[in-house]
């Protein structure tokens, strides 16, 4: 038998026969140097699951747990595993919903079953220890066409009314559909060759529900104790029950809407829900008078500016005297930012922030003194004075945007009684269908793409390659702190991802085969697929989608 040269990072070359899989040849001798366990492999630039046989010459990177592409195919496959066991368990009527992710774990429904109703704890016993068998004992994952009339049928006898809506608007006429057993099912997204992979996971009940719970990408041999996340598990009922009350709950619900002219509608109603909430909050702040200082943080993206500003007026409208700041104008000068594991500047960490200087500024503030405000000028990368000073009033009220806000150490010169935390994140109260869900990071991800296109002259590649440093920012400065939050802020409108398709999919299409970012890229574009795409003018000039898209009221508001 002929062989194929497998060229590896670093200039290593392996031949193997052809047909070899790629499962196979990560487990030869020096191919893998990692203790991260193998989950695909990139081969010529491309994802491509490892039950698939090289039979010719190809430049290859395998793909760990670690890697973002790897991680998303180890949950889907675990996801996978849930979902046939729940099916061995409790039987084929039973409904599952997998719906958002809340801290290490993702959150499950399970519908239509007696004896799950009738006792959760031993219900989900049971389905761990069949999980665990099926690890133990492993079975093929195995992809299959299914013709796109023949997938709906399927759809219609599993009673999978959302994913039926799905396959009602998709363009293509076949579907990749995967045999796991007898189970059969449709999943967004390659998948493992067999379960053999899968033996690091928890399962739990909470809140009426279940918690998948999972390793991290750094850890990726232990899976944690799943910490009770009580506020973020709230704004997370709070958007399933607006998505009902919109009657957009999955991506087919959406394109529907959009199908019968209701667009207008659903955009009106979406920010109406929005100045509500905000208003309410406004309406908090208020009625604590000793409240000095509102603190607004969130993750990239998450739209903190124009809640801010959104924010700011209804305060006004509380008979109140606000002042908006960001904390970025309080970075260090560029060459005192200090530097992160891999050398390059940490723009994230709290120590590229002058936080002395901020302190005595707020001090002085609160003391009624008229301070000088600093302007950050991040084309020089240093900070400026420019003339704009600030004095308060007895009834004002200062608003401070930042990641670092929800950290006591960025105030700790304030008493808590003066503070008022929020957290904003853009949760995607959207799912794929019931089975398949989409990433939060993805909806926030596709906003910053847009944003930086249109306001910072960046391109999609530059964005998509500094993404991972900007999450791993968010892991250690946004996230251990939401719950400190007195309240929590969706940003995220049901029917973005239809506005921003539009924007999002040029940018997306531009970036080359070949590139680091091209695999992200195309994953990107397939998402998107699943939406009908809309004009944007319907968007109102005060909604958070225009902090991306252009044609905010705020853009030049101080």
């Amino acid at each position: 038998m002929s062989g194929v040269m497998v060229t590896l990072p670093g200039g290593r070359m392996k031949e193997v026969p052809a047909g070899t899989t790629l499962e196979e040849i990560s487990q030869l001798d020096g191919v893998m140097d990692s203790l991260s366990p193998v989950m695909a492999a990139m081969v010529n630039d491309k994802i491509t699951e490892l039950s698939v046989p090289l039979t010719e010459n190809a430049n290859v990177v395998f793909l760990t747990l670690g890697h973002m592409d790897g991680y998303r195919i180890f949950q889907r496959s675990l996801i996978l595993l849930f979902l046939r066991s729940t099916m061995d368990v409790l039987g084929m009527e039973t409904k599952i919903y997998v719906k958002h992710s809340i801290g290490n774990g993702l959150y499950c429904e399970i519908e239509n079953s007696q004896e799950y109703e009738k006792n959760p704890e031993e219900a989900v016993g049971k389905i761990k220890a069949r999980m665990w068998e099926l690890v133990e004992h492993p079975q093929p994952i195995t992809q299959m066409l299914m013709d796109l009339p023949d997938a709906m049928e399927k759809a219609r006898q599993m009673g999978l009314n959302a994913r039926l809506r799905l396959f009602q608007y998709r363009r293509f006429s076949i579907v990749h559909m995967y045999q796991f057993g007898k189970y059969q099912d449709y999943l967004y997204g390659f998948m493992l060759p067999n379960s053999s992979r899968l033996g690091h996971f928890d399962l739990c009940t909470y809140e009426g529900g279940v918690l998948l719970l999972m390793p991290t990408r750094r850890y990726p041999h232990t899976v944690k104790p799943f910490q009770p996340m009580p506020k973020l598990f709230s704004i997370f009922q709070q958007s399933r029950d607006w998505s009902r009350i919109l009657n957009v709950a999955d991506i087919g619900g959406l394109n529907e809407q959009i199908s019968a002219g209701k667009l207008r509608e659903l955009i009106y109603t979406s920010e109406a829900l929005h100045a509500k909430h905000i208003s309410n909050i406004a309406q908090e702040i208020s009625a604590r008078p000793h409240v000095k200082l509102v603190l607004v943080a969130g993750p990239s993206s998450s739209g903190k500016t124009t809640f801010s500003r959104k924010l700011c007026i209804q305060l006004r409208a509380e008979g109140m005297q606000p002042h908006l700041i960001s904390v970025d104008n309080y970075f260090k000068n560029r060459d005192e930012t200090p530097l992160d594991e891999e050398g390059a500047p940490n723009f994230e960490a709290m120590d590229a922030l002058d936080t002395e200087q901020f302190q005595k500024d707020l001090l002085k503030l609160f003391a009624g003194e008229r301070v000088r405000m600093p302007y950050y000028n991040f084309k020089l990368g240093k900070r400026e004075y420019r003339g704009q000073e600030m004095q308060f009033g007895p009834s004002d009220v200062l608003i401070v945007e930042g990641i670092h806000c929800l950290n006591e150490k960025l105030t700790a010169s304030i008493s808590k009684e003066e503070k008022y935390k929020i957290y904003i994140s853009a949760l995607t109260q959207l799912g794929i269908d019931e089975h398949n869900r989409i990433p939060t990071t993805d909806g926030r991800l596709l906003r910053r793409l847009v944003r930086d296109h249109q306001f910072r002259g960046t391109s999609a590649s530059e964005t998509i390659s500094m993404w991972e440093s900007v999450r791993r920012g968010e892991d250690q400065n946004i996230f251990p702190f939401q719950e400190q939050a007195d309240v929590m802020f969706n940003s995220a409108l049901p029917y973005e991802m239809a506005i921003l398709k539009q924007f999002a999919e040029p940018l997306l299409f531009r970036i080359s085969h070949g590139t680091p970012e091209y695999a992200e890229a195309r994953r990107l574009i397939k998402f998107l697929d699943y939406f009908q795409g809309v004009s944007s003018e319907e968007v109102p000039q005060t909604s958070i989608l225009r902090e991306f898209i252009g044609g905010s009221v705020y853009e030049h508001m101080e």
